[in-house]
């Protein structure tokens, strides 16, 4: 695909300026809100969150970004990979996230995450490339970044008959992802979060 071509490839060397993008972008995402509501201690953890979001991405799926200046950043799994286990998170490096989180924090996280790959299988049974993150920075917002990450990938599967799932835990972007052609799945409620999740699918 030519505007793939127009599109950073990331590698290891790329991941903190693409992890700083990421963790901007998602600052007010309502899941890191609810799980960080100290502002300061959500900063630092979502960068080190994405840096092994990152890792795991480069080594299993796919990681864009729309230039070296890092504007927007796009992760992309085949969907075998989209449910980590214990081995693949450990080839990304998850012991140093871990070793930053309580046990209370673990446990709390964990029937979240149980909850968001059960229904990521019932709602894609079938393979397909999972988008795990899109995100702009701030400044870049509004400037159709998000559509120079989106439209070769979504091309690209559209040529290999391949379906696209992705899950948004905001109704602004239902919308948004109805423009690219996603349907809307699924709207699901996360047991005593107050958090809404919304399943998407592009066949």
């Amino acid at each position: 695909m030519e505007e793939l071509k127009n599109l950073l490839r990331l590698k290891d060397e790329h991941i903190a300026g693409a992890a700083k993008t990421l963790a901007q972008a998602f600052h007010d995402e309502p899941l890191k809100v609810y799980l960080y509501p100290d502002v300061k201690i959500r900063d630092e953890m979502a960068i080190d969150f994405f840096e092994f979001m990152l890792r795991y991405v480069i080594l299993f799926g796919e990681a864009y970004a729309s230039s070296l200046n890092f504007e927007g950043v796009a992760l992309w799994l085949p969907s075998e990979y989209a449910k980590m286990t214990p081995e693949t998170m450990a080839k990304a490096g998850i012991d140093k996230l871990q070793a930053q989180l309580d046990k209370d924090f673990r446990e709390r996280i964990k029937p979240i995450y149980d909850l968001i790959d059960k229904k990521h299988a019932q709602n894609a049974p079938v393979r397909h490339w999972y988008l795990a993150f899109i995100g702009v920075a701030a400044p870049s917002q509004g400037k159709g970044f998000a559509g120079k990450l989106l439209k070769p990938m979504l091309s690209r599967f559209k040529a290999e008959n391949m379906p696209c799932y992705l899950e948004t835990e905001s109704h602004k972007n239902v919308d948004i992802y109805t423009h690219y052609g996603f349907k809307l799945v699924e709207k699901y409620f996360v047991f005593d979060t107050g958090l809404y999740f919304y399943s998407m699918l592009r066949e």
